[in-house]
């Protein structure tokens, strides 16, 4: 085993060849002495391997003489929110989210579910495991088993204002991933309080073999089940989750896939008018649109880099009511800061069933004042050369740029964001114009065509 599976925000990487059960024991061994540990929490997902690797991680941990509160199958917002419900000095879920099923990962964070990345102590966890000098403390701590998924969505539902849920129509994909059980607790709860949603579920069983198709609903090809179902079932809006459901995924009344740019903008308004004057979080790669929103509503925009950890440390820096990306992550202050699959959905369909308007209506708007590429991948063998021949051609005429993330040039009525996968070897670009599909298509074509002979 080697580093290459320690990620800038995570551990992601193939099992036998960049993780196996060996170093999953080094990585609890490594992260409980990092932390000084009396306690950490332990979730993990369906992936076949997650058992085993479950194991050898609780193991490294009670190695040092700490103890493990193992909550089972979850999704990695169960780990945050575990962290805090028991006063943990840390948490770990096992998760690869969205790779395909022979990957596997982790995602660290310490009391609080701060994270735990590059820039905060990940990479010196890795020298320890890569090290391998572990003392016999002589220590042993104990290992618990708290599956109840009650207190989890209870705090949630103190979050939305439920109500008018009862009687709305939506359908769930599930992808096989972890969501499934959390999902039944949810409606549990929901029918203890005379709420019941007509909720028509796909795929709630958790399978790592993901017989229906890796759980990445940003894949357009994997959008068609759920397009269909809200189509059949006559479903005021369509959710779809990841793996570890940290993010998901809408559609609209039509079975029309809705840009997660659009999507933050709704929950921003929605969110800003309980609680004006907050603070906003958004990433540079589309930015007019959540903008514009937020300053209509009230509220202060503030970009952060992308990613979990930065936009995290962010808004507590900020004390941000909510921070959203393109990518389908959504956090907020009243969940440690952390984001979460559930809660922008129970938000997203409290505010249709409550205003009875419909989400391609609440989006039409915006997606024509801002149209928008969607993100799309290149492959180069070298990002920092493909960002520099994008800024030759493009750079001495830009009215601004912004070199928060990759390279952002802002133009009078079109703008865009070149940036290099912190997780993946890809170049991903995003372009947005004023009003202008016309403009949004030719500059596509353009800045593609040069990507891809870089």
């Amino acid at each position: 085993m080697s580093a290459g599976c320690f990620k800038a925000y995570d551990i992601r990487g193939k099992i036998g060849e960049e993780l196996n059960e060996d170093m999953a024991w080094r990585i609890g061994r490594a992260m409980s002495e990092w932390l000084n540990a009396s306690r950490i929490v332990v979730g993990a997902d369906m992936r076949l391997s997650s058992p085993a690797l479950s194991n050898a991680l609780c193991e490294g941990i009670m190695s040092s003489g700490a103890d493990v509160v193992d909550i089972g199958l979850s999704g990695t917002e169960e780990v945050y929110f575990g962290t805090v419900y028991h006063q943990a000095d840390g948490g770990i879920q096992i998760t690869a989210s969205h790779n395909p099923a022979d990957y596997n990962g982790m995602k660290l964070v310490r009391s609080g579910a701060r994270p735990i990345s590059g820039d905060t102590g990940l990479f010196e966890i890795r020298d320890r495991v890569l090290a391998n000098r572990f003392p016999d403390t002589g220590l042993r701590g104990s290992r618990q088993r708290k599956t109840d998924k009650r207190p989890y969505i209870q705090h949630l539902l103190r979050l939305v204002d439920c109500q008018p849920l009862d009687g709305f129509c939506m359908v769930s994909n599930a992808g096989n991933g972890a969501i499934g059980p959390a999902l039944d607790v949810l409606l549990e709860s929901l029918d203890e309080r005379g709420i019941r949603p007509l909720l028509h579920r796909y795929h709630d069983t958790p399978d790592g073999t993901f017989p229906n198709g890796v759980p990445n609903p940003l894949l357009p090809e994997n959008r068609a089940e759920t397009s269909q179902a809200v189509i059949q079932h006559g479903a005021q809006l369509g959710v779809a989750f990841d793996g570890d459901f940290d993010r998901c995924f809408f559609f609209d009344e039509h079975g029309d896939f809705v840009e997660s740019y659009y999507i933050i903008g709704l929950l921003a308004n929605a969110l800003l008018a309980r609680q004006p004057g907050s603070t906003i979080i958004h990433d540079p790669r589309l930015t007019w649109s959540t903008i514009d929103t937020v300053l209509e509503a009230g509220g202060h925009p503030l970009q952060s880099k992308t990613g979990h950890a930065f936009i995290k440390e962010r808004m507590r820096k900020d004390n941000a009511l909510y921070g959203g990306e393109m990518s389908g992550h959504h956090y907020f202050r009243d969940f440690h800061y952390c984001d979460s699959g559930i809660l922008p959905w129970l938000h997203l369909s409290r505010l249709l069933a409550d205003s009875g308007q419909t989400l391609s209506s609440l989006v039409r708007d915006r997606a024509q004042r801002y149209p928008v590429s969607g993100e799309i991948n290149f492959s180069v063998p070298d990002s920092g050369e493909a960002l520099r021949r994008i800024l030759n051609q493009y750079g001495h005429i830009a009215l601004n740029q912004d070199d928060t993330d990759g390279v952002s040039l802002e133009f009078s009525d079109w703008r865009f964001n070149v940036r290099a996968s912190n997780t993946e070897p890809l170049v991903r670009l995003n372009v947005e114009t004023r009003s202008n599909p016309e403009l949004l298509a030719s500059k596509t074509r353009e800045l593609s065509s040069l990507l891809r002979s870089a």
